[in-house]
């Protein structure tokens, strides 16, 4: 998300909990120990506010800061004990992860060698498309 995307997603959350809790803009400030003004800014989405005084507001909201960034529950984890949510794996992703689960640590440790390689910026590789392999001769 972009700095300018995260503005316009927090100042209307920010202002849904502000609203639902019945207080105005110069009492959340107030308690969060930030600058009515200043307040009134990152509300309208025209200021990105600071971590710290991220953290400050949502403690004056009374609401989680994944709220106010926009991070649904499926996204993360609830606690540091609790493991990442798993990603949508693309299906040739999950033919390779059941293909690397059987390798040996050896072997997996090569491959992972080879992609950082092929991750490089200095490194080009052209990979055919599907139908371009059809016409290909065979050797």
């Amino acid at each position: 998300m972009t700095p300018e995307e995260l503005m316009t997603t927090i100042g209307p959350l920010a202002r849904e909990a502000r609203e639902r809790l019945k207080m105005n803009q110069a009492e959340v400030a107030r308690a969060a120990g930030i600058s009515s003004v200043v307040y009134g800014k990152i509300e309208r989405g025209l200021m990105l506010p600071a971590v710290p005084t991220l953290r400050k507001i949502t403690l004056a909201l009374g609401i989680s800061s994944d709220v106010l960034l926009g991070i649904s529950p499926k996204e993360v984890a609830r606690t540091m004990n609790e493991p990442a949510p798993e990603v949508p794996l693309s299906p040739e992703l999950r033919k390779l992860t059941r293909i690397l689960r059987a390798w040996p640590d050896e072997k997996v440790r090569f491959l992972a060698r080879m992609a950082k390689l092929l991750d490089s910026p200095s490194v080009r590789v052209e990979f055919l498309k599907d139908s371009e392999k059809e016409s290909e001769p065979e050797d």
